[in-house]
C-alpha cells in the first residue's frame, strides 16, 4: 500500500509539471490510424551505418536486412529470396527480390546493395567492431538483382550477422549526398519518417511502396519523455497509447498499470543478459579479488524479487544458459557476503576502528557506478548495488548520465562499475565476443587490464573462422570460460521486453531479439 500512495504521489506532482508535453503531434489516441509510443531519448538521424544517438529500433522500422531471423531464431530471406554459397565458404551470391522499391519510389537492386554494402567497408574504423565488416575482401553486382560477397576466410556466423539491425542495411540513392555520405532517411522498410522535431517526437508514415504486409496503422508517433514517471502520466492521460521496450519504466509503475483494468500489459521471452562490467584497467577493480568480491557481495535473487518483482529470471555467467557454446559446467559466483568480506581482507581493505568505509594505504573503498539515468531498471540497480555494498564496507558513487555519456564512457573507461547487457542468442557469443576486442562497447576497456587480453583477442580472432565444428566449441568454452573465471561481470538477469497498452488496443507481439519492435500488427 505504501508504495501505490507514493506512486500516485509522485503522478500527481508530475500532472502539474508536464503538462507541456500536451503541446505535441495532435496524434494520438483520439486518432483511430495512430499509434503513439514514447521513447526516453531522441531517435538521431537515422543513418543505417551509424551508431550512438542513432536509436536502433527506430533504424529498425525504416531500414532491412538481406536475411532475417523468424520467431524461431532461424535465419529466414527477407530482402535476398535466396542463396549460395560457394564450396570454400567464401563466396557467398544473393538473390535479392525484385519488387523492392524504397519509400521515394525508387528500385532497390545489386548496385544499390553494393553501394551500401561499400559504405561500410570503406570505414573500417567505424565497424571493426563486427568481424563481418573486416572479413568482406570484395562486393560484385552479378546482374541487376544479383549481389555477390567474397570474404577473406570461411566465416560462419555471416548470415546471422546480415541480419544484424546494423550496419549492413540500406539507403536508397536519395539518401546519400554529394559526398556520398548519409543525407536523409530513405529506406525499404515498413515505416517512413515523415516528420521530425529533435528532442520532441518523430512521426513515421506507413510505407505505400513496402513489399511485404503493411503496418495495420497509418501513422506511428514516437514521443520523446525521459523520465519514467512522466511517461506513466502521460500513458495514463491517453497522450499515449503503449509503453513498449525494456526499462523505460520502474517495476512499481508495471504493478500499478498491472492491476488497472483499463490497460493490457504483456512481456518478451528473455532477450539476453544485464550484467555489471568490472574494469580490469582502473584503480580497485584491478585487482582479481576485488573483483571477485563485488560478485560475491551482490545478491541477484534478492534484487529479482525485491526490486524486479520477480519479472525476470536470475543470471549466472555472462551469456544466457541457452546461447550456443555456453559452457554448462560453470561454477556460479554464488551471493557469499562473508566470502566477499575475506576476499576484500585479503586484498588489503579493511575496516579500521568505527570506520564505516573500508581503507587500504589510507584510501578509501570507493567505487564509481555509471548507468543511464534514463532506464528505470538502471537506476535501481544502481541504487540497491550502492546499498547492498556499503554493508560491506564499499562506497559506490552513483553517476548517472544521459544515454550518450554512457554510451561514451564504454569506449574511454572511465568507469569501475558500469551497467552492461549482452546481445540476445541469435548474436551471442559470436558477435559480442567479435566486439570485445576494439573499444566499441564496455567489454574491451573492462577486460584491457587483464594480463592476457591479447590473447584473449587472438583467440576470438580465430574462433570466429574455425571451420570444424568440435574445434570451434573448444575454443568458445575457453574464452567464455576464461571470461567468466577473471571475474569481470557481474551476472544478474534476463531482462524481457515489456509492453503496456489501452484495452482497445490490439495485435500487440513481442520479437525475441532486443531493439527489434515488433509493431506492424498493432490496430485498434
Amino acid at each position: 500500500m505504501k508504495t501505490s500512495i507514493s506512486y500516485i504521489f509522485v503522478i500527481a506532482t508530475l500532472m502539474v509539471t508536464t503538462g507541456c508535453q500536451q503541446q505535441l503531434s495532435e496524434a494520438g489516441s483520439n486518432n483511430e490510424d495512430s499509434l503513439v509510443i514514447s521513447w526516453p531519448q531522441d531517435i538521431g538521424l537515422l543513418d543505417p551505418h551509424g551508431y550512438g544517438e542513432n536509436q536502433m529500433f527506430a533504424q529498425n522500422l525504416v531500414y532491412e536486412s538481406l536475411v532475417q531471423h523468424d520467431e524461431e531464431g532461424d535465419i529466414k530471406p527477407h530482402l535476398a529470396e535466396s542463396w549460395e554459397i560457394s564450396d570454400d565458404g567464401k563466396t557467398y551470391t544473393f538473390f535479392l527480390r525484385e519488387d523492392v522499391q524504397f519509400s521515394d519510389g525508387s528500385e532497390f537492386n545489386a548496385e544499390n546493395a553494393k553501394k551500401n554494402f561499400d559504405a561500410v567497408i570503406e570505414a573500417p574504423e567505424d565497424h571493426a567492431w563486427l568481424e563481418l565488416a573486416n572479413q568482406i575482401n570484395r562486393t560484385e553486382v552479378i546482374d541487376s538483382f544479383t549481389f555477390e560477397i567474397t570474404l577473406e576466410d570461411t566465416y560462419y556466423p555471416l548470415l546471422e550477422e546480415l541480419a544484424l539491425v546494423r550496419p549492413f542495411r540500406f539507403l536508397g540513392e536519395a539518401g546519400f549526398n554529394e559526398d556520398q555520405q548519409f543525407k536523409e532517411p530513405i529506406g525499404t522498410g515498413p515505416w517512413v519518417l515523415h516528420e521530425y522535431r529533435k528532442d520532441e517526437e518523430a512521426v513515421f508514415h506507413r510505407n505505400d511502396h513496402y513489399w511485404g504486409e503493411k503496418p495495420e496503422m497509418e501513422e506511428l508517433v514516437v514521443r520523446v519523455i525521459p523520465d519514467g514517471d512522466a511517461r506513466v502520466m502521460a500513458f495514463e492521460n491517453g497522450e499515449i497509447d503503449m509503453i513498449y521496450g525494456s526499462g523505460l519504466i520502474s517495476l512499481d509503475a508495471f504493478d500499478h498499470l498491472q492491476n488497472n483494468e483499463n490497460y493490457e500489459t504483456g512481456t518478451s521471452p528473455p532477450q539476453a543478459n544485464r550484467v555489471m562490467a568490472l574494469n580490469s584497467n582502473r584503480g580497485v577493480t584491478e585487482d582479481h579479488l576485488v573483483r571477485q568480491a563485488l560478485i560475491h557481495a551482490f545478491d541477484a535473487h534478492s534484487f529479482i524479487e525485491d526490486m524486479l518483482y520477480e519479472t525476470e529470471e536470475h543470471a549466472t555467467s555472462l551469456f544466457p544458459d541457452d546461447a550456443p557454446y555456453q559452457p554448462d559446467d560453470l561454477d556460479p559466483y554464488e551471493y557469499d557476503p562473508l566470502k566477499a568480506e575475506s576476499l576484500l581482507e585479503e586484498a588489503g581493505w579493511e575496516r579500521r576502528d568505527d570506520h564505516e568505509i573500508r581503507e587500504k594505504d589510507g584510501q578509501p573503498l570507493q567505487l564509481t557506478f555509471v548507468f543511464d539515468a534514463n532506464d528505470e531498471i538502471q537506476t535501481i540497480l544502481a541504487e540497491y548495488m550502492q546499498s547492498e555494498l556499503r554493508a560491506l564496507g564499499v562506497d559506490i558513487v552513483l553517476s548517472g548520465v544521459d544515454n550518450q555519456s554512457y554510451l561514451d564512457a564504454q569506449k574511454t573507461g572511465d568507469f569501475d562499475i558500469i551497467y552492461h547487457e549482452t546481445w540476445g542468442a541469435q548474436y551471442d557469443p559470436h558477435a559480442m565476443l567479435s566486439s570485445m576486442r576494439v573499444p566499441s562497447h564496455a567489454d574491451y576497456q573492462a577486460q584491457r587490464g587483464l594480463a592476457d587480453k591479447d590473447e584473449l583477442d587472438e583467440k576470438i580472432s580465430q574462433v570466429l573462422v574455425e571451420t570444424d565444428e568440435q574445434q570451434r566449441e573448444e575454443q568458445y568454452d575457453d574464452i567464455i570460460r576464461t571470461l567468466h573465471d577473471e571475474a569481470i561481470y557481474v551476472p544478474i538477469s534476463s531482462p524481457s521486453t515489456t509492453g503496456m497498452y489501452h484495452n482497445d488496443i490490439e495485435g500487440v507481439r513481442y520479437s525475441p531479439i532486443p531493439y527489434e519492435f515488433s509493431l506492424e500488427h498493432i490496430r485498434r
